[in-house]
């Protein structure tokens, strides 16, 4: 049975997962880290994308991203491989590294852009065992650069977009990250 072809628009951003094979750790140390980020800057200089929101965990990473030029799976193709040759060289890793090819959701709504973003941003401190105790104290994560309104070292990641569906204050897309409660900030 063939697989669902993908949808792709290049005016809209997607909910990108991608896991280790069996829910194994596919980042163990701050040079996976790195050089996952590498191979996103990489990507970017061969296929244009921006992301507004990433979080990179342990076994596996969230991008909310969106390809303009090219279908989004020629952009995964070349992060998902890089950092898959990346990993199976340094840890002399055979077989498959990923469960699956990733999981891509399109967002259709600023509404959508902002709770996606939310659960991306919120994975650190919702695992069984909270990894920090605040948001901002995950290094893997871009939300960091949105609470502390640090600039980005990376050309891919668009830190604007977001808070333009929240323009109260610069702090309101903090804020709606940080509650408990998404109803509370309704009322």
């Amino acid at each position: 049975m063939a697989r669902k072809k993908r949808q792709w628009s290049p005016n809209h951003y997607n909910h990108v997962v991608m896991r280790g094979n069996n829910r194994q750790t596919i980042f163990n140390n701050a040079a996976d880290y790195q050089a996952f980020f590498r191979v996103l800057q990489y990507a970017h200089q061969k296929y244009p994308f921006s992301i507004v929101a990433y979080c990179i965990m342990t076994n596996h990473y969230h991008l909310l991203i969106r390809s303009p030029e090219v279908p989004l799976g020629k952009v995964m193709a070349i992060i998902n491989r890089r950092y898959s040759d990346y990993f199976n060289k340094k840890y002399q890793y055979t077989g498959q590294l990923y469960e699956r090819r990733y999981f891509a959701e399109l967002v259709p709504s600023p509404i959508g852009l902002l709770t996606v973003s939310r659960y991306i941003h919120r994975n650190p401190i919702t695992t069984k065992t909270p990894i920090v105790e605040k948001m901002e104290y995950y290094p893997y994560s871009s939300y960091h650069h949105y609470k502390h309104n640090k600039p980005s070292p990376y050309s891919f990641l668009d830190t604007t977009l977001l808070r333009t569906y929240l323009p109260q204050s610069s702090q309101s897309y903090c804020q709606y990250c940080e509650k408990e409660q998404i109803e509370q900030l309704l009322h």
